[in-house]
């Protein structure tokens, strides 16, 4: 049995300007590198020239983030929600994979107006079932009109946000684990 630490890519989905996802996503990966249990691995999508059509031949970008993913065994997505969706950017990250993703565990931090970016959430959940991940029950969200951010655009800490983190990673650990054991077993069959 591998007892290795699980490797976690964090994907900051937002590429937008003035964007506060680099800051949640700052705030995230600082709970997060304390656990002994993984290893993060940050993916700023403003880092890859991802192009906005998919070409036949994947460009060297693509084929970069592409290995990125195939390296990671879970993925922690850090997304808005805009107008009741998660943007296009990273939409197009996704498709520059495919067999990637497979047999690893998804998890979300989201931002939003009012709904937290669960909208978000919800739509990439349908995504990532089609590419053959699992998704995990509980999430990091927040409300950018709530208060919890200072100017700065970095989240405050609170007890319940906190705890959120704790349940999310426990929850991706358990089945990154879980799944990384099967995946060594026996091949995946579709």
């Amino acid at each position: 049995m591998n007892n290795s630490p699980l490797r976690v890519a964090v994907i900051i989905g937002s590429t937008r300007e003035g964007r506060v996802g680099d800051a949640v996503a700052k705030w995230f990966t600082g709970r997060a590198e304390h656990r002994e249990d993984l290893v993060l691995d940050v993916l700023d999508l403003v880092d890859f020239e991802l192009p906005a059509g998919l070409p036949e031949q994947a460009t060297p970008d693509m084929k970069r983030f592409g290995a990125r993913i195939d390296d990671a065994e879970a993925f922690v997505v850090v997304t808005p929600e805009y107008n009741r969706s998660f943007p296009a950017s990273l939409k197009q990250a996704i498709d520059c994979a495919y067999d990637e993703w497979r047999t690893k565990p998804v998890g979300f931090v989201s931002y939003g107006y009012r709904s937290q970016g669960l909208y978000a959430v919800e739509q990439l959940r349908s995504v990532f079932t089609e590419l053959h991940t699992v998704t995990m029950r509980d999430t990091v969200a927040f409300n950018l009109l709530d208060g919890t951010f200072a100017r700065d655009g970095t989240p405050f800490d609170t007890d319940g946000q906190g705890q959120a983190v704790t349940t999310l990673l426990d929850e991706l650990v358990w089945w990154g684990l879980a799944l990384r054991e099967a995946r060594t077993a026996r091949p995946y069959v579709c």
